[in-house]
């Protein structure tokens, strides 16, 4: 069985792509492990609503979250959603023996977003620097990612995914590409706060906000955001 790690920002239909792989019979989903870990250990931590819960409830030993889906994936496949940025270790060789998978979005959009649920995001926040690292670092060691766009997968999900589903070397599955509204029991504790727009799908769709325009002082949070972006454009492999 395989892992297949999902290397996100947040705001970025990482939910929804959870979402999909947790329709499939042969795939078990894990929401975010590592964000216990990631709270306990940065200066943010106070920033995250739900805090005290996810601290109180999730495995902060990142040891032990490697350990855990390493043994799920011995029963199912497992896809794992994430966030760059919660993974702190400078060089997190475990991920060697995963599929990595990065998800990106234009840092607009993303800003744009990000910004109506934590005000005074930093570059930290958003995962496109350490998205970006992660990537370099994976290709060094012959370990390159995929990297996949939201904004390509949601003008044709089924043919997106389908090209995603070879690349992966697992079977396209029908039922991705729907889901029933409301929750999913693996969805994390922090999910009242950032899942609204997917609880309220029943499948991928383009956001319903048109208005990607950012506040003056988030402008060199954009600027400091675009080069990393690019690095990781320049790589997407679905893009035709």
């Amino acid at each position: 069985m395989q892992v297949i790690n999902l290397i996100s920002g947040p705001r970025n239909i990482s939910t929804a792509l959870m979402y999909s792989f947790a329709q499939r019979e042969d795939f078990n989903v894990l929401d975010e492990p590592f964000y216990g870990y990631y709270l306990k250990n940065s200066d943010k931590a106070a920033d995250h609503p739900s805090k005290d819960e996810i601290l109180a409830t999730m495995e902060l030993n990142p040891e032990v979250v490697v350990k855990g889906i390493n043994d799920l994936a011995g029963i199912k496949h497992i896809f794992v959603k994430g966030m760059a940025h919660h993974f702190l270790d400078k060089n997190p060789e475990f991920l060697f023996d995963w599929q990595n998978v990065i998800l990106i979005r234009h840092p607009q959009k993303l800003i744009a977003s990000f910004s109506r649920v934590i005000d005074a995001p930093k570059l930290n926040d958003i995962g496109l620097k350490r998205a970006a690292e992660l990537f370099l670092f994976l290709k060094e060691h012959d370990k390159t990612p995929l990297v996949i766009d939201s904004d390509e997968l949601l003008l044709d999900p089924e043919n997106y995914l389908k090209k995603l589903c070879r690349l992966l070397d697992i079977q396209f599955d029908q039922a991705m590409l729907s889901w029933p509204k409301g929750g999913i029991p693996e969805d994390g504790v922090w999910a009242a706060h950032w899942y609204a727009n997917v609880h309220n799908s029943e499948g991928f769709k383009a956001g319903i906000s048109k208005d990607h325009s950012i506040p003056e002082h988030l402008q060199a949070l954009l600027k400091e955001a675009m080069p990393y972006y690019e690095t990781l454009k320049k790589n997407i492999v679905l893009n035709d």
